[in-house]
Parts: structure tokens; sequence; C-alpha cells
């Protein structure tokens, strides 16, 4: 076998200059356009990074808001059975409080009602007394009535202290001598003396009327009052009624 060195030494150069033109004008470009391809892909996955840490970064963040939407919506919730429990307890109270009110009001009503009613009965009684009463005096002797009463009164004179006495009559002063009916002359000068008589002094007596008595007399002092008529006993029975009723 015979090698034909010009042939491979052509063939050479050849291979040589091709190498060096694809070395040139082919690789360098491709190199350099992959390098710069690298460079791209280096810098998208270097922003892609970049944005994986921040879309990390933003869903940890998300988490925390949620977590404190979390804890406040707890909190509201809280905040907000605790109010409906204060609200509920002040609507009890304030229930209870008009309850109590509402019972009190009742009751007082009642009370009242009671009272009118009792009193409405001891008016009734009074003036059924009263009637009876004048009834009653009407066939009486006057003269005969006149006396019994007169004792009357002297004996609450009687009863008396001597500073009541002097209270009911003081000295140089003018006393009433009251009745239900008009006195004559000679009733009024046996009144007088008698009365004088009880009261150990010698006042100024007048006598006048006053029918509202229905019955007796009632000697009218400065400072005090004495009475022995039916008005005051049916006034001390009304008054006895109503404090037994009340005990």
């Amino acid at each position: 076998m015979t090698i034909d060195w010009w042939t491979l030494s052509l063939q050479t150069t050849n291979v040589v200059i091709l190498i060096w033109l694809l070395g040139r004008f082919f690789w360098r470009p491709v190199a350099a356009m992959i390098e710069q391809r690298r460079v791209a892909a280096q810098q998208a996955l270097t922003a892609a990074e970049a944005k994986d840490a921040e879309a990390t970064a933003a869903l940890a963040e998300i988490g925390h808001t949620r977590a404190g939407f979390g804890r406040e919506r707890e909190a509201l919730l809280d905040a907000a059975r605790e109010a409906a429990e204060h609200e509920h307890a002040a609507r009890l109270i304030q229930a209870e409080a008009e309850t109590t009110a509402l019972q009190a009001a009742a009751a007082t009503q009642l009370d009242r009602e009671k009272s009118a009613a009792e009193q409405a009965w001891i008016d009734r009684a009074g003036r059924l007394a009263v009637e009876i009463a004048t009834r009653l005096l009407g066939r009486l002797d006057g003269p005969a009535l006149h006396a019994a009463f007169l004792d009357g009164l002297l004996r609450e004179i009687n009863a008396l202290s001597a500073d009541a006495r002097r209270a009911v009559a003081p000295a140089g002063a003018a006393i009433e001598a009251v009745s239900a009916e008009p006195l004559d002359p000679a009733e009024q000068a046996r009144c007088g003396t008698a009365i004088a008589g009880a009261l150990q002094t010698q006042p100024r007596i007048t006598f006048k009327v006053d029918p509202t008595l229905i019955a007796g007399l009632e000697l009218r002092g400065p400072h005090s009052v004495v009475s022995n008529s039916l008005h005051a006993d049916f006034d001390r029975i009304l008054l006895e009624l109503t404090h037994d009723d009340r005990r």
C-alpha cells in the first residue's frame, strides 16, 4: 500500500483550515451565544428564586395575617360573649328591679285601697252613729241632758292637775263654754257657777253654740280644751277602732 503524502498533506491542511474556520466563525459565536443563554438562564433562575423567596415570604405573611385574624376573631367573639353576658345580667337586674318596684307599687296601692276602704267604713260608721245618737237625743229631755253633760264636764275638769286647770283658764282670761244647742239664761248661770267652782277661779265665760258637738259641752281656753260631748266621744271611739285595725 502506497501513501500519497501530497494528498495527505493537502487533506491535513484542509482539515486544519476547516477547524480554524469553524473555531473562528462558528464555535466562538455559538459559545458566546451559549454563554449568553447560560447567563440569561442563570439570571432567570436567580430571578425565579427571588420570586420564589418573595412568594414564600408572602405566604408566611399571609399565614401570620391569618393567624392574627384568627386571634382577633377569637378576641372579638370573647368580647361579644362577655358583652352579651353583661347585657343579659344587666337586663336581669333591671327586670328584677322593675318587678320589685311593681310589687312595691302594687302593695302600696293595695294598702291605699285597704286604708281607703277602712276609712270609708269608719266614716260610714261614724255617720251612722251620729244619726242614731241624734235621733236618740231628740227623744231626751233637754235640761236633763244638759245637766248630765255638765256633770261629765265637771268630772273632766276635776281630774285635771292644777297646772292644767290654769292652762284652761289663766287668771283674768276669757274662756268659751260651747254647747250643741243654745242654753237659756238659767242654764248658763248654773253652768258658769259650776265651771268656776271646778276651776277654782273666776273666769270670764262666754257661751257659744256649735251644732257639730251633737250633744254635750266643751270648755275652750286660750291654751287648752276640756270636752264632754258626743262628737269628742265618737272621735275617740273611731281613733281606737282605727288603731286596733292597723295593729
